[in-house]
């Protein structure tokens, strides 16, 4: 009996802290991307456009919610087995992310388009809009893959594809 209640206070306790790290990082998340968001209309734009630290704290929310995205994924499933299709869905989504990033600093990397000849540094640009929609699609679908392998029947969702 002892040992039943003790395993009962690791799991709450547990459960305690997975609830605050997913806390933690939805605010983060939140806070980063409101920050990045909304620095015009603070001012806090100390240049035009869209700068750096905008876009540094814009990537670090989008990767927040998407660590949040991921362990609340991992939690709901905690009896199902690792699967391949759960290893795509993760990697999916880190490439996902990493497209996010390029796309976001592309013009600080030299490999940008958008440079406006009235302002003295890159901007954000369309193209680089859609490669963040692009990104973030790609995330959303690692998420579905990382989603759909974990039932809890123990079978992949896609287990039509293979031929018996």
């Amino acid at each position: 009996m002892g040992n039943n209640q003790n395993q009962k206070q690791v799991n709450k306790k547990i459960n305690r802290l997975n609830t605050t790290v997913l806390f933690t990082f939805l605010l983060l998340g939140i806070l980063f991307i409101l920050f990045a968001l909304s620095a015009d209309w603070v001012g806090l734009d100390i240049t035009p456009g869209f700068g750096v630290v905008q876009m540094v704290a814009l990537l670090l929310g989008i990767s927040s919610l998407t660590i949040v995205l991921f362990l609340l994924l991992k939690t709901g499933r905690v009896d199902a087995e690792k699967s391949l299709q759960a290893d795509i869905g993760w990697r999916l989504a880190a490439t996902g992310v990493l497209f996010i990033y390029v796309t976001g600093f592309a013009d600080l990397l030299g490999i940008g388009t958008h440079m406006e000849p009235d302002f003295e540094r890159p901007f954000l640009g369309p193209l680089q809009l859609g490669g963040f929609a692009l990104g973030l699609f790609i995330i959303l679908t690692g998420a579905f893959l990382y989603y759909t392998s974990r039932t809890p029947h123990g079978e992949s969702s896609l287990k039509f594809l293979l031929k018996d």
